[in-house]
């Protein structure tokens, strides 16, 4: 059910932005960043849940936990960054939208360094 709530909030924003386009296209980029505002609010709490659940298996498992935050990290990284970057195109700003791809992609590189460095380290102890 949330998400005919969603798509019709992308379908009314998107009608009226065209409709206003032409007339003054600033308005209708302040209604699509609008949109874009008020459905990531409407999936908020559906994060929040998944977040919940993250909390509650991680609490049941033993060990070193540390690779869980960072792949919740990574994965936020991830979603602002292409957030931002439709919302850059949607703006016509397509070259700023690319960067705010490859800032995204160098984030989550960087904070996977880490696991991939547990990984490497494990692998190494196996082999030898």
């Amino acid at each position: 059910m949330d998400i005919m709530q969603i798509v019709a909030v992308g379908i009314i924003s998107g009608v009226l932005s065209l409709t206003i386009k032409k007339q003054v296209p600033e308005i209708a980029l302040l209604i699509s960043i609008a949109a874009a505002v008020l459905i990531f609010f409407m999936v908020l709490p559906k994060i929040s849940a998944i977040f919940g659940v993250l909390d509650g298996i991680s609490a049941r498992i033993r060990g070193d936990l540390g690779f869980i935050g960072t792949l919740i990290q990574i994965t936020g990284i991830a979603y602002i960054a292409e957030f931002g970057a439709q919302i850059c195109k949607d703006a016509g700003e397509g070259a700023i939208a690319a960067k705010i791809e490859l800032a995204g992609k160098v984030l989550i590189m960087a904070a996977s360094t880490p696991i991939i460095v547990a990984l490497l380290n494990m692998i190494t102890q196996v082999l030898v």
